[in-house]
Formats: structure tokens, sequence, C-alpha cells
């Protein structure tokens, strides 16, 4: 456990999720500390992390697409001091890319390729933030298969 009791319970919710395979679970999780953090008036750094992890338990695209567009409003608030002070080690410029390119996958899904496109390019225009580590990659990946597909 981190000294951030919040994060820790969005990580739980996100192994939910991904590790054990509990969507609607962790789609409570987030929905009970969403409320517990104000929604969007809470801490920016919870709001993007919880956002954009709410974002991928969604089986609605449009509902996924509302998720990513809150994460990426409160990451414009956040600062490398607030992720350093959580333990997150990378600069708030490296999260920007996954960001991009969810909300591109989104209008992929929902047939407005034109804004599938500006968000991919705007993913590009900032890979160079993102370290050569397995988040880096991932994106990176993700990023290639989107373009792909569009």
């Amino acid at each position: 456990m981190s000294a951030d009791s919040t994060m820790d319970r969005i990580a739980h919710g996100v192994d939910l999720h991904h590790g054990q395979g509990r969507p609607e679970a962790a789609r409570a999780l987030f929905a009970e500390v969403w409320d517990e953090i104000g929604g969007e008036r809470g801490d920016p750094l919870h709001v993007s992390v919880l956002a954009h992890a709410m974002a991928d338990v969604q089986d609605d695209p449009r509902e996924e697409l509302l998720w990513d567009q809150r994460a990426l409003t409160a990451t414009g608030a956040l600062t490398d001091d607030r992720l350093a002070e959580a333990g997150v080690p990378m600069p708030v410029a490296a999260l920007y890319p996954s960001l991009h390119l969810n909300l591109a996958d989104c209008h992929r899904k929902l047939g407005d390729l034109d804004r599938a496109r500006e968000h991919l390019e705007l993913a590009r225009a900032g890979i160079g933030a993102l370290g050569d580590d397995d988040y880096g990659r991932l994106i990176r990946n993700g990023l290639e298969q989107l373009e792909r597909q569009l």
C-alpha cells in the first residue's frame, strides 16, 4: 500500500479489470471512488487516472469518450511535481500520448475518422516524452495498430 489510498483503490480496480477479467466489479469500484473524490472537482491526479481507467470499462464508446475527455481535461491541471509526489516516474507530457491514443480509438469506434486521425497525430507528436520502457512500447505499438486500422 502506498501513502495514497485513492491511487491504491484505482490500481485495485485496474487489476479487477485487466488482471481478473471483472470489468463490472472495476466499474462499480471506480464509480464509488469517483463519488468519494468529488468527481471532476477532485485532485487532478486522481481525476485523470480514475477517468482514464473508467473509460476502459465502458461498454458504450460514447461513454468511453466522455471518460477519456475527462481524463484529458484533468491531465491539463497536473504538474510534474504532483506526479513525482505520487511516485509516478514520468513527466505529465508522457501521459498525453496514451490519452490521445484512447481518444483516437473512441472516435474511430464512433465512425468519426477525421477526429480519430487528429488525436492520432496529437499522440504521435507527444511520443518523444515516452521512455524506452514497457509503457512506452505499449503506447507506440497501440499507435501503430490504430494507424493501420485507420
